[in-house]
């Protein structure tokens, strides 16, 4: 796609960080878009502030880890727009700790909003958009966490298969000449609020007793996570990068060019079967 003037993008986690930022975006390049966003509050102020410069918008609250809601949202775009062109799906969370000491709840929850949040979001949206005969794209937001090969928990178990199943989009698509395009987004350190996800953590889902206290290591790190974070590329020029992407039909959306050295590691080691290295990126 190279023109968007009045076509139609849908965003989940349109409500902050990355998505709210592909969301303005969207916006000024004229589509109508369609935010969702399990956080109602925020959802209605970013809907309102687009509406306020002019957009189209439909906002639609969606918890994307349910089918149904994904399948809500669906319904409402294609009843309230007829087409789709972008489908942006970025929700994402994390939580938990170690692969072991994470709590079931905690693998429900991040993997139910990381991982099935797209498979919802393909399986809602693709087959109508395949249908309309017309040229689209479907991003699907991972992270450098996908490609690298590092401790983290939940977090890169999920990110890794957002890149496999993408992959796996992208041939399918390929092999029916579709006219639909895909591509995964796989940033390093953004500025976003995804540390603080637990603010939408839904209540069955929730620990049931205080977890252990961290180790001093563990505190290191999620200092220097916060760290990075805060310090990290601001979302509108994920957003920019991005649209270049979707105009190039590029399939891998690498924003931070530091990382790649830890990718290439991931690689060698793989073709050289040899035991997985950790190299930890200290710049954002």
């Amino acid at each position: 796609m190279k023109e968007f003037q009045s076509k139609v993008a849908v965003v989940t986690g349109a409500a902050s960080g990355i998505g709210q930022a592909l969301a303005q975006k969207s916006a000024s390049l004229g589509m109508k878009v369609v935010l969702a966003d399990v956080e109602e509050s925020a959802l209605k102020r970013v809907a309102e502030e687009l509406k306020m410069s002019g957009a189209q918008v439909l906002a639609v609250q969606t918890d994307v880890s349910k089918a149904s809601d994904v399948q809500r949202l669906a319904e409402l775009t294609f009843q309230t727009y007829g087409e789709v062109h972008l489908l942006f799906n970025n929700a994402g969370v994390s939580a938990g700790s170690t692969v072991w000491e994470s709590s079931l709840a905690d693998w429900q929850w991040v993997v139910g909003v990381n991982l099935w949040g797209v498979i919802h979001g393909v399986h809602a949206f693709l087959p109508p958009m395949l249908a309309q005969n017309s040229e689209g794209h479907i991003i699907n937001t991972a992270s450098m966490a996908g490609l690298v090969s590092s401790p983290g928990g939940i977090y890169p178990v999920t990110k890794h298969a957002i890149v496999a199943l993408s992959e796996t989009l992208f041939h399918e698509l390929t092999l029916t000449e579709a006219k639909i395009k895909v591509s995964v987004l796989c940033p390093g350190f953004v500025n976003t609020r995804i540390l603080d996800a637990a603010r939408n953590r839904p209540l069955n889902l929730q620990n049931a007793s205080v977890q252990r206290e961290a180790s001093p290591q563990e505190e290191a790190m999620l200092q220097f996570m916060r760290q990075a974070i805060q310090s990290g590329m601001p979302p509108f020029h994920i957003a920019d990068i991005v649209f270049k992407a979707i105009r190039d039909e590029k399939f891998y959306i690498l924003t931070h060019p530091e990382w790649k050295e830890s990718v290439r590691s991931r690689m060698d080691d793989l073709l050289q079967e040899r035991n997985p290295t950790f190299l930890p990126v200290r710049e954002a």
